[in-house]
C-alpha cells in the first residue's frame, strides 16, 4: 500500500467547494490512474480483474487482483488455491473470491505521475460536463451576463462558468456594448465540444420582451393576461398580442398601466425601442386590422385560409397606405409575424384602379361604428398610449405622403 495521508481528502474538498467538482470524481480519477499506471509498469494492456483501492481511514492506496479459489490452479493470474487463499483469510472457501495486493515496490513516484496526469484530465471532464449540464438547462431561457470583450464584432458575456459569444446579428443594431456592463441575454444554442461548451447567445430576441412584460406586468404573471405572439425587429419595433382571460381585466390597459409607468419602464429597458401592443382575436379580420396599428383600415378580405396558406388582401384611405406599410415595409413585416398571414395591402384608389379586385369572403368593410365602438371600450389612459403609437417616424412617413399630394395638386 502507498502512504498518501490526508493532503488528498483536504485538496478534493478544497475543488468542492471551489469548482464543484465532488470528491467521489477525483477519488475515482485517482484510482483508476493507479490502475493505469500499473498496466504500464508490467507492460500489459490488458489485465483483468484489477483495481485499485483507497482506504480513507489509514490514508493508504493499494492496487489489487481480483482471483477465484479453486482446487487446482489453471490460471495463476485469475486463480488462487485454497492453501494460498486461506493466508489471506482464514474463512475463504472454495469458488470464493480474494482481493489480492499486488501493487510493486517503489511504486509511489511513477504512480504519482500517471495519476497527476489522469486526474487532470478527469477534472476538466468534470468541469466540461457541469458547464455543460447547467446550460443545456438553460438553453431557450433568459440569464444575465458581464460583457468581457469584443472580438471580431462578436460580444463575449460571461455567463457563470463560462464565456458565451453573441454573433453581430444577434445583437441590436446602433447597440453600444461596453465591456463591464451588466446585459440580459437570450441562450439559443449550447454545443459541445472538446473543451467548454460553446454557448450562443443573443441580445435581439423575442423571448427578452416577453420576460419584460411578465417582469412588468403582474396579470401576465398571475396567467389572467396571456401573450398570444411577439414579433420584433430589435432596437426598431416590437408588436406583442395579448388578450385577458378575464372579462373584468382589459389586456392592453394591463400592459400599458396607470400613466402608462409599465410600458414606459419597458420602453426604457429596450432602450426607447417602439412597443405596439395589440388586442389579440380569434377572427382573423380583426386580429389583422389590430395589428396594423396604428393605421385605419377600410377592409380586409380573406382570400385563403387553410393548413397551406393563410392571405388576406387590406384596403387602407389613401392617406394611411404609407402608414400602413411603415418605413421599409416594417409595419406590415411585423403584423405578418405577428399574425402568421400574408397580408397585401392597397390604397383605395389602388384598389379602384385594378382590373380584378378580390372578392370579399370575410368582411367587405369595416365601419366607422365599429371603430368608434372600440375606441368607446378603451380607457382614457389606454386610449392616450394608442395615440403614443403613431410615433415620430409614423408622423415623418405621413407627413411625406402629404407632400406627394400636395405637390401632386399644385401640377
Amino acid at each position: 500500500m502507498i502512504k498518501i495521508g490526508t493532503a488528498l481528502f483536504e485538496a478534493c474538498e478544497e475543488l468542492e467547494r471551489e469548482r464543484g467538482i465532488s470528491k467521489e470524481v477525483i477519488i475515482s480519477s485517482l484510482c483508476d490512474a493507479l490502475v493505469t499506471a500499473y498496466k504500464k509498469h508490467i507492460k500489459q494492456k490488458e489485465v483483468p480483474n484489477v483495481e485499485a483501492i483507497l482506504d480513507e481511514q489509514s490514508g493508504e492506496i493499494g492496487v489489487f487482483r481480483t482471483k477465484l479459489v479453486v482446487e487446482d490452479v489453471q490460471d495463476p493470474d485469475l486463480e488462487i488455491s485454497l492453501e494460498d487463499a486461506k493466508e489471506i483469510d482464514d474463512e475463504v472457501e472454495l469458488e470464493d473470491e480474494v482481493k489480492i495486493e499486488v501493487t510493486p515496490e517503489n511504486f509511489g513516484r511513477i504512480a504519482a505521475q500517471s495519476a497527476k496526469q489522469v486526474i487532470t484530465q478527469r477534472i476538466r471532464e468534470a468541469e466540461r460536463k457541469m458547464v455543460l449540464d447547467e446550460f443545456m438547462e438553460k438553453k431557450g431561457t433568459l440569464t444575465t451576463g458581464i460583457i468581457q470583450r469584443i472580438e471580431n464584432r462578436n460580444v463575449i458575456v460571461s455567463i457563470g462558468k463560462t464565456d458565451a459569444v453573441m454573433p453581430v446579428k444577434e445583437q441590436i443594431p446602433g447597440e453600444y456594448y461596453k465591456p463591464g456592463n451588466r446585459i440580459r441575454v437570450f441562450v439559443l444554442n449550447v454545443k459541445e465540444t472538446s473543451r467548454l461548451p460553446h454557448v450562443i447567445v443573443s441580445h435581439a430576441h423575442a423571448e427578452i420582451v416577453r420576460e419584460l412584460f411578465e417582469l412588468e406586468v403582474p396579470e401576465i404573471e398571475d396567467g389572467i393576461v396571456e401573450i398570444k405572439s411577439i414579433s420584433r425587429e430589435a432596437g426598431y419595433r416590437t408588436k406583442i398580442a395579448v388578450v385577458s382571460n378575464d372579462p373584468e381585466v382589459d389586456s392592453v390597459g394591463a400592459c400599458i398601466g396607470p400613466r402608462g409607468s409599465r410600458i414606459q419602464t419597458i420602453i426604457g429597458e429596450l432602450k426607447n425601442e417602439k412597443i405596439d401592443i395589440v388586442r389579440y382575436s380569434d377572427d382573423p379580420v380583426e386580429y389583422i386590422v389590430n395589428a396594423l396599428s396604428p393605421a385605419k383600415i377600410l377592409s380586409v378580405d380573406i382570400l385563403a385560409d387553410d393548413e397551406y396558406s393563410k392571405e388576406a388582401f387590406v384596403i387602407v384611405p389613401d392617406d394611411q397606405l404609407s402608414l400602413a406599410i411603415g418605413r421599409d415595409g416594417q409595419n406590415v413585416r411585423l403584423a405578418h409575424k405577428l399574425t402568421g398571414w400574408k397580408i397585401d395591402i392597397k390604397s383605395k384608389s389602388q384598389a379602384e384602379k385594378m382590373e380584378f379586385a378580390p372578392q370579399p369572403s370575410s368582411q367587405e368593410e369595416i365601419s366607422d361604428d365599429v371603430i368608434d365602438d372600440t375606441d368607446d371600450e378603451l380607457s382614457e389612459e389606454i386610449r392616450e398610449q394608442e395615440e403614443y403609437a403613431i410615433d415620430e417616424e409614423d408622423m415623418a412617413v405621413l407627413e411625406e405622403e402629404n407632400e406627394k399630394d400636395v405637390s401632386v395638386s399644385e401640377e
